[in-house]
């Protein structure tokens, strides 16, 4: 039987599974679609991937795993949707769903991030970027995805917990 794959909420717990680094991918899950983001190695900087559409989870699943292969990656940031007050409700239990089923397809270590004010930091960035609001629509998710990413790979190089 395989070894279970570690899905954990702890980036100290997630950084001891990654001894050597290794790059990193960032998922913003949405009902519609599903933003992307890499991190380098080092877990230095987190940069904006593309946004996919989300369909089934064998589709999903096909799709990541061509990521995960042509960039290299040994680890997954999902972020987690909790309520302000930091309780978890329907769409934090499908957040860890999927992080379960995607750990288990991939075979790589999930860490699952708080994404509390992820979008609306992601919106602000891309207004000072001047991007319209069409261009916004089409890239708030990647972006998103890349604001988690940034939050675990700045707890994860820089040892914050």
């Amino acid at each position: 039987m395989a070894e279970p794959v570690l899905i954990t909420d702890s980036a100290p717990v997630f950084r001891a599974a990654l001894p050597q680094g290794g790059g990193l991918l960032g998922l913003d899950l949405g009902t519609q679609t599903i933003g992307t983001a890499f991190a380098d190695a080092g877990w230095r900087i987190a940069s904006p991937g593309k946004t996919m559409p989300r369909g089934k989870f064998g589709a999903d699943r096909q799709a990541l795993a061509a990521l995960v292969s042509e960039r290299a990656i040994k680890g997954v940031v999902i972020g987690l949707p909790r309520n302000m007050d930091g309780s978890e409700g329907p769409r934090a239990q499908s957040s860890r769903a999927y992080a379960r089923n995607l750990a288990a397809a991939l075979g790589l270590p999930v860490l699952l991030w708080d994404e509390r004010w992820s979008t609306a930091s992601a919106e602000r960035g891309l207004i000072d970027q001047d991007f319209s609001r069409a261009k916004r629509a089409t890239r708030i998710d990647s972006a998103a995805a890349a604001v988690i990413l940034q939050g675990a790979c700045d707890a994860l190089a820089g040892g914050l917990f």
